[in-house]
């Protein structure tokens, strides 16, 4: 075969006239994805690494401009054991509540309508009493996530003074997020009190000064100190705002609004048992252990809320008509001391050892004797965390099928899977690949089947 030079690579033109009667996008995109094959196929050449003909490179480039044009957000088989998967978008939803709330808003919709007066409404409207009542506080708002709630509520509160926090509770949460960085960006000055295991009451009532606009105190959601360690419970801080006449806050993470030891996962407080001691302001997650989209809750005073829903932060973080109608469907979803079958975070993080056995061998019955025997297919048991940082200490007993393959490497294994028509991405320990079955939705477990089969 003759060596591959610069002349046999296509033009951009031939390629796009081909391709662009099935590929339906603007031109300059596909423009764009056929310059990047042209210019790393250029730099192979170069190397002297490829050795194709010109019909070859030609059918090369469509095939690459089509497989990169096709929608890049997909679905995928969450093996790794982890519900609330950040990576992989948290809380997951049914298809059909979906489609429940795209048809109720098809088209416009009264997000910022009163349909009695025929007047501007509020969109917080549609889930601030739903959320108050469950919750158990005066009043209630909405943003678009929880460290947005946390910085509109200190940017509302504190903003030029002082925010007083225990060291132990200044936490980092996902992507180097701290809690310091927070308090600056919301243009208030940090003051640290106590120890990183150790904070008594005396050390807040000495920190507080006439510069001092807020107490904060954060649930440190996402890891656990043990040994000798010292905090200052919330109803006692709230005293002591009173006392002094600052508002307290709490930052409860993930938030729930069920015992979850009701459900028996964990020693998890619900929001409303929190605000017995009513503290000024509480935000949570409303994407985590609450089961709806990316949100940030924040419930307390209603004079409290009123300030912030003016400020001007309050206009840049909050949350649009999609947010707001699945949080208002998830919210459906609770009952007093239950849940329904809508709200899919909960009812995975539920579902027993026993059914997920049975759900894994199903899919290793799928499987010819050969296959299982290549991959070293076993089911075995074993404990996940829910994700996202909610509760770090408490071990979710699951169900995973354990790789061992002889003919393969467990990477390479690995890469297979997630390369499928639909990614399935589990993990690896000590040279055994795992696809936990916890986060497997039910109706993938046949896809899942045939995703092994075909490896």
């Amino acid at each position: 075969m003759n060596e591959t030079t610069l002349k046999d690579l296509p033009s951009v033109d031939k390629v796009l006239l081909y391709i662009k009667d099935n590929i339906y996008l603007h031109d300059k995109y596909i423009k764009y994805l056929i310059n990047r094959e042209l210019d790393l196929l250029r730099v192979d050449i170069k190397k002297g690494e490829i050795s194709k003909t010109s019909k070859e490179l030609f059918e090369y480039v469509v095939n690459q401009v089509h497989l990169k044009s096709a929608p890049s957000l997909t679905n995928v088989i969450n093996g790794t054991g982890i519900v609330l998967h950040t990576g992989f978008g948290r809380a997951p939803f049914y298809a059909r509540t979906l489609k429940k709330i795209a048809d109720r808003m098809e088209g416009y919709v009264n997000l910022e309508f009163d349909l009695v007066s025929g007047k501007r409404g509020d969109r917080q409207a549609h889930i601030r009493e739903h959320l108050s009542a469950i919750c158990g506080s005066e009043s209630a708002l909405v943003v678009n996530n929880n460290a947005a709630a946390v910085m509109l509520a200190i940017n509302g509160l504190a903003q030029g003074g002082d925010v007083v926090v225990s060291r132990g509770q200044l936490v980092e949460i996902g992507g180097s997020f701290r809690i310091p960085d927070i308090i600056e960006k919301s243009g208030a000055n940090l003051v640290e009190v106590g120890t990183t295991n150790r904070t008594h009451i005396q050390d807040y009532e000495k920190a507080i000064t006439k510069k001092t606009k807020l107490i904060l105190w954060v649930h440190t959601s996402n890891y656990v100190v043990k040994g000798f360690t010292k905090n200052v419970p919330l109803n006692e801080l709230v005293l002591i705002g009173k006392r002094f006449k600052i508002p307290v806050m709490v930052d409860w993470g993930s938030g729930a609004l069920l015992d979850m030891r009701s459900l028996k996962l964990a020693n998890e407080i619900p929001v409303n048992k929190i605000m017995n001691s009513e503290p000024d302001i509480l935000t949570f997650s409303g994407d985590k252990l609450i089961g709806g989209p990316q949100a940030g809750v924040i419930i307390g005073k209603n004079k409290y809320i009123k300030l912030l829903q003016k400020n001007t932060l309050y206009r840049v973080l909050r949350s649009d008509k999609i947010s707001i109608g699945l949080l208002e469907h998830t919210l459906r979803s609770y009952r007093s001391n239950s849940f329904t079958k809508d709200n899919f975070s909960l009812k995975m993080l539920t579902t027993s050892q026993k059914t997920l056995k049975n759900r894994g061998k199903k899919i290793i019955e799928y499987q010819s004797k050969k296959k299982i025997k290549q991959l070293g297919i076993n089911l075995e048991p074993s404990n996940v965390e829910a994700g996202s940082g909610s509760l770090p200490d408490d071990k979710i007993e699951s169900m995973a099928l354990a790789f061992r393959p002889r003919e393969m490497k467990v990477y390479d294994l690995a890469k297979l899977l997630r390369c499928g028509s639909i990614p399935v991405i589990g993990y690896t320990s000590n040279n055994t690949y795992y696809i936990d079955l916890k986060a497997v939705l039910p109706n993938q477990i046949i896809k899942l089947a045939k995703a092994i089969k075909e490896i």
